[in-house]
């Protein structure tokens, strides 16, 4: 399949596992982070093109509606080839409706006020109490309604030929499919520091870059768009990383 022609192109890095080569080419998307307004263009070029879609995860918080892109991401998927990742902020959710009282300050700490403002639940105090959180999480639960089931079903990783898409990192000592979910989620100290030696690229999200990033086999894609207002989409394919 060809590249589309409006693509900017980037140079890849030289790595020592040659160029990046999926079976064939796809869109992968930074950290959304509430801003619909960002991603449905995005969605809409892809579907435009025929190209399928990872997403690198943390679709909530922060930003003003992650209620909408949830939507977005569940209503799409009848027109795109969709691959919704968990990120370390859905991780925070689903912790927090299992246990509101041990995760909830900590979610809200990371933005999740404006998750739960984004479902109309708006009355939680600043001085909150336990009791409060249990009662902001029957809340989002009944909100989100199978939204839950499927943030559950969210992998943490895809890969496609010598490319894989994650959304903080892995330990490039182990294999992809030997890494613990945690890694994936929350990243590992030695990722983009120490250069994988299996040639597998690797693609993510969750530490903010100023820009697209390419280095020693890593592409960085967060560019920080819920205060940036730059949502960062690369197309992989035909050995190239390009800007979509």
């Amino acid at each position: 399949m060809a590249l589309p022609d409006h693509l900017s192109d980037t140079s890849s890095d030289h790595f020592e596992g040659g160029p990046p080569l999926p079976e064939r080419p796809f869109v992968a998307i930074g950290d959304v982070h509430g801003r619909a307004d960002l991603l449905a263009p995005l969605l809409d070029r892809a579907a435009s093109d025929g190209l399928p879609v990872v997403l690198v995860g943390d679709y909530i918080d922060h930003g003003p509606d992650s209620a909408a892109v949830l939507r977005l991401l569940q209503d799409c998927t009848a027109r795109i080839a969709l691959t919704c990742l968990r990120g370390n902020h859905e991780d925070l959710l689903l912790r927090f409706l299992r246990r509101p009282r041990k995760t909830g300050r900590t979610w809200l700490r990371y933005g999740g006020r404006a998750t739960l403002k984004s479902y109309g639940i708006d009355n939680l105090p600043d001085d909150f109490v336990p009791a409060d959180l249990a009662r902001a999480r029957d809340a989002l639960e009944a909100a989100l309604g199978g939204t839950v089931t499927w943030m559950k079903s969210m992998p943490y990783w895809w890969h496609s030929g010598n490319v894989a898409v994650l959304h903080a990192g892995a330990d490039p000592a182990l294999p992809l499919a030997d890494q613990v979910p945690k890694a994936m989620a929350w990243g590992h100290p030695d990722f983009g520091q120490v250069t994988r030696r299996d040639g597998i690229w690797c693609v993510h999200g969750h530490s903010i870059v100023p820009q697209l990033t390419i280095r020693n086999g890593v592409v960085s894609i967060d560019t920080g768009a819920w205060k940036t207002g730059n949502l960062t989409a690369v197309i992989i394919g035909d050995g190239r990383v390009r800007a979509f």
